[in-house]
């Protein structure tokens, strides 16, 4: 059982450790550099080359059955689903088989937009502490699920 990590601009990483602690679980944190080294037995930290998606393909090509992965990168996901693992968001909504095609088809029409009007503002909404709960309830939901496979 690993959880990894997509994390560059993860948002969570002290929950995901703590999380992972409790389950005794292996954390593997991929970037493609520019964040802090952790000092936490159980988190192994791994820089990839630059380049787009180099970190989710790190991911993509080890992740399996049992296995967890955070990411907001919803191709990512889809990915880590084919493989036989898990994905949750950062917000605690998990990735699963039965939305992972419509995720798909609204991120590609999102791009799509983005793309015909460049000078459109507006973002995603911030990142709450009830988003935070939201993802520590997840995650361990997840590892327990995990566990008894």
């Amino acid at each position: 059982m690993t959880i990894y990590v997509d994390a560059d601009a993860c948002p969570v990483k002290d929950e995901v450790v703590r999380v992972a602690e409790r389950y005794q679980a292996k954390v593997v944190m991929v970037s493609n550099g520019g964040i802090r080294p952790r000092r936490e037995p159980l988190v192994e930290m791994v820089v990839v080359a630059e380049g787009p998606d180099a970190a989710d393909l790190w991911i993509a090509e080890r992740i399996g059955p049992g296995d967890v992965c955070v990411t907001g990168d919803v191709p990512l996901a889809a990915r880590c689903l084919e493989n036989g693992g898990v994905a949750v968001r950062h917000n605690g909504d998990p990735f699963t088989l039965a939305n992972i095609g419509n995720q798909l088809a609204m991120r590609d029409l999102m791009a799509d937009l983005r793309a015909a009007d460049p000078f459109r503002k507006g973002g995603g909404k911030g990142f709450t502490k009830a988003d935070r709960s939201r993802f520590l309830q997840t995650l361990d939901k997840l590892m327990q699920a995990a566990r008894s496979t």
